[in-house]
């Protein structure tokens, strides 16, 4: 199995997850948390696709989903165009609100946009140098093994909150 094939999995599963997690769930559901500190559905959801988004984007050399497709608009948001959640604070996550639809719509075109770049690499170009900024430098197979990480680790986080809210 390529590695490409691996990520795609991983990505396909945390794609079939995201409508189940948003299902049923009001805005207002969606913007709960269960402490004023924690991280609501809406952001898990919105942050996980948002990193993929930017991420895969920039190391693709492509404009973000977010962006050329008209996602940041629908989503009227407070924040410029390029935020993608990282080092919110508790004030901004709490105005990250959007329907299960809207989320679950832009889940689904990131997804089918990083499963697209995903199928034009090779195992050579895995080690590609992408970001310079740390140390060591970050290779592309790197970066790509985070985008796939941040998306299992909150999609488990909103699943969590989901069961949570529905307990209560």
């Amino acid at each position: 199995m390529d590695v490409d094939a691996v990520l795609a999995d991983t990505i396909e599963r945390v794609r079939e997850q995201v409508p189940t997690i948003v299902d049923g769930l009001s805005e207002e559901d969606l913007a709960w948390r269960p402490d004023p500190g924690a991280n609501s559905i809406a952001w898990l959801v919105w942050h996980l696709t948002r990193v993929a988004d930017d991420h895969v984007a920039e190391v693709a050399g492509s404009d973000q989903v977010w962006t050329a497709a008209g996602w940041y608009d629908k989503f009227a948001l407070p924040f410029p165009p390029e935020a993608h959640g990282w080092n919110f604070d508790a004030d901004q996550v709490a105005q990250v609100r959007a329907s299960g639809e809207l989320l679950a719509g832009y889940h689904d075109a990131v997804c089918e946009f990083v499963l697209d770049y995903l199928g034009t690499l090779n195992p050579d170009g895995l080690d590609r140098i992408v970001d310079e900024r740390w140390d060591p430098p970050v290779s592309l197979g790197v970066r790509l093994v985070s985008v796939v990480n941040d998306m299992t680790q909150h999609a488990g986080q909103a699943a969590y909150v989901r069961g949570m809210l529905d307990r209560r």
